[in-house]
């Protein structure tokens, strides 16, 4: 029986090409999918990766071998997909492993609407039917493919949501990675007062210049020069399939996901007084506060796409953030899109003269450290010894919605997770500053280590 747990994972399929992840697995995912959806039409999209055309193509064949038809977007970044899926009312399929190495590709699904499919949702029961290769019902008619272009109409509406035509004019370096950018991007910014300094904007699935991993510092030093060589105002840096988007300002130093984050929903929240604006629970404790402040109601949530999009599915939540800079919004079928936050950091950039620096700094209130990884061979039992190490200490709180979570009596806290797919724990620390950060960190990490 063929087993594809190697290749299940919690949100999307994503594994090796040509040996975990091939036309025939694909084809027959795409069976399992046209049977789990029960549409009459599946759109589907694929990144700049070699594999990408071929893994699609066998997919569509997959779907309409059930009867289904088949809406081809051609080249789209992830959020492309999310939004033909949410425009047109049709579940979906993107073709991509968005920042992985080039011998990966994957697969994002989507119910109609962009609602999304994680193993609770759908992907385990089309792992179940592929595994016992589930024949097509005898005499189906296949369905019919066709293709349409919808990167103008994508344009169009994201350009609806935040208008930048009376921007000042603004200088900004965009780092593609050699991605989905270099694609999206000279057709959003088209005719806008922005004078865009491209960097890798070639579609090369094999990512020459550097992995299209923005979340790992030494992925934006490219970017970060260049803003500061050509003296622009902003930099972005999108990720391989283009639905994350990372901010670099003036000086060239990056804005914490979490500033951003917090500057779209007081955005948000001007259109929408009151709203309710979700953050994953290692956000900046500044997002909530500045949330509250604008008038809105913030919700904590755990880490991850499928949290995100369901809290904001079950309190009708304007915009949702979390700190590895992917951005939801409910204009968007609750989905998330990095162009779309760009926009709106343009759209505050260039309605007022401050730098974008002194503009974020409003936003950044405490200091962090980063996600810091740890190779452990018993992720309960040191997650037990730092929660023991810190019970009972005075103005001490602890809570387990994802992993430990541990609030300091001084406006200090840190969370340690497990990872789902790794040997590994995940650090996370914020402060008053980087000196109680770095204190903190070494005392749990001496624990977590030991």
């Amino acid at each position: 029986m063929r087993d594809l747990s190697a290749i299940v994972k919690a949100y999307d399929i994503r594994g090796l090409v040509g040996t975990q992840l091939d036309a025939d697995t694909v084809r027959d995912i795409g069976a399992a999918f046209a049977d789990l959806v029960g549409s009459a039409q599946v759109v589907v999209g694929h990144d700049m990766r070699d594999s990408s055309p071929g893994l699609a193509a066998a997919f569509a064949d997959g779907v309409t071998g059930r009867g289904a038809g088949v809406l081809s977007i051609g080249l789209a970044s992830t959020d492309m997909l999310y939004f033909a899926a949410g425009r047109l009312d049709l579940p979906g399929a993107m073709f991509t492993a968005s920042h992985n190495p080039a011998r990966y590709n994957g697969i994002k699904l989507c119910r109609a609407g962009a609602a999304p499919v994680g193993q609770d949702t759908g992907l385990t029961d089309i792992q179940r039917e592929v595994e016992a290769r589930t024949p097509p019902t005898p005499g189906t008619t296949p369905g019919k493919l066709e293709t349409r272009d919808l990167l103008t109409d994508y344009v169009a509406y994201l350009r609806e949501l935040v208008d930048l035509s009376s921007s000042r004019p603004l200088k900004v370096v965009v780092d593609a990675g050699n991605g989905m950018g270099g694609h999206t991007v000279p057709a959003m910014f088209d005719g806008l007062p922005m004078d865009i300094v491209p960097m890798y904007f070639e579609l090369d699935g094999t990512f020459p210049n550097h992995e299209a991993n923005p979340l790992d510092p030494k992925n934006i030093v490219d970017l970060r020069a260049k803003v500061r060589e050509v003296g622009a105002d902003a930099g972005l840096a999108f990720d391989g399939d283009a639905d994350r988007c990372f901010v670099v300002d003036e000086r060239g130093e990056p804005v914490p996901p979490s500033a951003v984050t917090a500057l779209v929903a007081v955005r948000e929240l001007a259109k929408d007084p009151g709203g309710t604006v979700i953050h994953n629970l290692i956000t900046s404790h500044a997002v909530p506060e500045i949330v509250a402040e604008h008038g809105g109601k913030p919700v904590r949530t755990r880490v991850g796409h499928s949290f995100i999009k369901g809290e904001m599915a079950a309190t009708g939540a304007i915009f949702g953030g979390e700190h590895s800079a992917h951005y939801y919004f409910r204009d968007f079928w609750k989905a998330d899109t990095g162009m779309l936050a760009a926009l709106h950091v343009l759209a505050a950039l260039g309605e007022q003269d401050r730098p974008l620096s002194e503009l974020t700094s409003a936003y950044s209130r405490y200091a962090a450290s980063g996600e810091i990884n740890s190779t452990v061979g018993d992720q309960a039992g040191r997650m037990a010894a730092v929660k023991n190490a810190f019970a009972g200490r005075e103005g001490v709180r602890t809570d387990e919605l994802d992993g430990l979570t541990v609030e300091l009596g001084d406006g200090g806290w840190f969370n340690l997770r497990p990872s789902n797919t790794e040997p590994l724990l995940r650090l996370n620390i914020e402060a008053a500053d980087d000196a109680a950060v770095a204190a903190l960190r070494d005392e749990v990490l001496a624990i977590v280590r030991a």
